[in-house]
């Protein structure tokens, strides 16, 4: 299987050790988001797990674990986000500088292929202007470019409670204009994430950030994996399996739509045991615990291109 870590909280930032020891037990235990006491029991051995795909704004706590990672023979990736917008949006998170050298650093730690650059979301008012994103993104293309293999966008959705509008068509349509030249500058590709408007024409396709070719490059092996019902219809990753709980996340970051409660992240923060099997707290012990079946995506049929 491949697993998410995680679209739902900053797992490499904020709780490296407790994913180091939750690989060393090759299990850990994830609540159901709706209900705490569904707990389902995820086998995290390297025979079954094909590939981790790791999402973070702060790779850096996570970097003292890496050797020990590849010893036990996992298979990994990082999506890392780097906007630019700085502590007025971001207040938790280090600086732009520092986060571009963890960045480069874990690119040439992993190699560029392994670590994509996301540039997202994408916020278009009275302060976050287009000429705001031209310059920053080109000043962060200038220093990334040449450590990755592409560079996601995505644009500020409209979900519950979000201080944020969703941009008009034509203001994505500007906004993807501006970016693609700029990238086209750099060599860089980029890719758009579960985005229902077309913007091929600037030469950005719809991208997957779970992506299935990505990680069979990464493998050495072809994936019988089908895409992830679960997402958006926009979306285009494949079938993962997330192991981190929403509301976990300190960053504050003022876009975020994994975390409602900054207050209540911080609470919740507050009683992670990094030994436990959940990520927040102890089990309690009127928990039901399921053990969800597992294996791994390896296709062993051979295929035609196989010769």
């Amino acid at each position: 299987m491949i697993i998410s870590a995680s679209r739902r909280t900053d797992i490499p930032a904020l709780y490296p050790e407790w994913f180091m020891n939750r690989l060393l037990a090759e299990e850990v235990l994830v609540p159901n988001p709706y209900n705490r006491k569904k707990v389902s029991r995820i086998i995290l051995r390297p025979d079954v797990v094909d590939c981790f795909v790791f999402w973070t704004k702060n790779p850096e706590p996570m970097l003292p674990y890496l050797d020990k990672i590849d010893m036990l023979g996992y298979r990994y990736y990082f999506q890392m986000t780097i906007t630019g917008y700085g502590r007025e949006m971001e207040p938790e998170l280090p600086d732009t500088s520092d986060a571009m050298a963890a960045f480069i650093l874990l690119s040439e730690r992993l190699g560029k292929e392994r670590v994509d650059w996301r540039y997202d979301p994408i916020i278009l008012d009275d302060r976050y202007t287009l000429e705001f994103h031209k310059e920053r993104f080109e000043m962060l293309c200038g220093w990334l470019s040449g450590h990755t293999t592409r560079c996601i966008i995505s644009f500020v959705d409209d979900y519950k409670n979000s201080p944020f509008q969703e941009l008009s068509q034509e203001e994505m349509e500007e906004a993807a204009a501006a970016l693609s030249a700029i990238a086209a500058k750099y060599k860089l590709p980029l890719y758009s994430c579960a985005e229902k408007v077309n913007l091929e024409s600037f030469g950005i396709r719809h991208g997957a950030c779970i992506d299935r070719e990505k990680i069979q490059r990464i493998t050495g092996y072809n994936l019988d994996v089908k895409k992830d019902r679960g997402q958006r219809r926009e979306c285009g990753c494949c079938e993962s399996i997330d192991i981190g709980i929403y509301n976990t996340c300190i960053h504050g970051c003022k876009y975020c739509y994994a975390t409602a409660s900054v207050e209540s992240a911080r609470s919740k923060h507050s009683t992670h045991n990094p030994r436990s099997p959940i990520l927040i707290g102890d089990l309690q012990g009127d928990e039901i615990i399921t053990s969800r079946e597992m294996w791994s995506l390896k296709d062993n049929q051979i295929s035609l291109f196989d010769f």
